[in-house]
């Protein structure tokens, strides 16, 4: 009996689609002089997470799960953002990273959701939790690409890599799954 992993090069590629709608933000709030105010982080936080629930709903390979997962990822990013600035007052920088790993536990919950995993809601929580808790440091050690900025503007293809090491654990936890022969 051997054992194969489903769902690598499916993370792989979330990822790096992810990171490249998030550089694309990134590039947008600086060249576009985007004052951080809630709306547009919360608008930010949606869209980005439109494009999250179109790529968990992929995986059950029809229109109606993706359009569920793209309904269901406004949400997920309304609530993620909304967390932050809930919590940005009283713990400031880490609300950023509480926000974060909530969108990888609502992740999870919405990838089960929209029927892309058929697994009880125990194991669909541990794999958001991993998921929140591997991705959660990762983007917290690719923070620096807002807290340490480069001398003549941003590097968009550092920031592509970045954001690409920020998503892959998530996903990883999310996708990856045992088929036993």
């Amino acid at each position: 009996m051997t054992v194969q992993y489903n769902g690598i090069l499916r993370a792989l590629v979330a990822a790096i689609i992810l990171a490249a709608l998030s550089t694309l933000g990134d590039f947008l709030w600086a060249h576009h002089g985007i004052k951080h105010r809630m709306f547009a982080g919360i608008l930010h936080g949606a869209l980005l997470c439109l494009c999250l629930g179109v790529v968990l709903g992929y995986g059950g390979k029809t229109l109606q799960t993706i359009l569920l997962g793209a309904l269901g990822g406004l949400a997920v990013g309304i609530l993620s953002a909304g967390g932050y600035y809930l919590l940005r007052p009283a713990i400031r920088f880490y609300a950023m990273i509480v926000a974060w790993m909530e969108l990888w536990i609502l992740a999870a919950l919405l990838h089960r959701w929209v029927g892309a995993i058929s697994e009880n809601l125990k194991l669909t929580l541990l794999r958001g939790i991993l998921a929140a808790a591997t991705s959660g440091l990762a983007f917290y050690a690719i923070s620096g690409i807002w807290t340490k900025h480069t001398p003549g503007g941003p590097n968009y293809l550092y920031n592509l890599l970045c954001w690409t090491i920020a998503f892959l654990p998530g996903f990883l936890a999310l996708f990856i799954t045992r088929k036993n022969d």
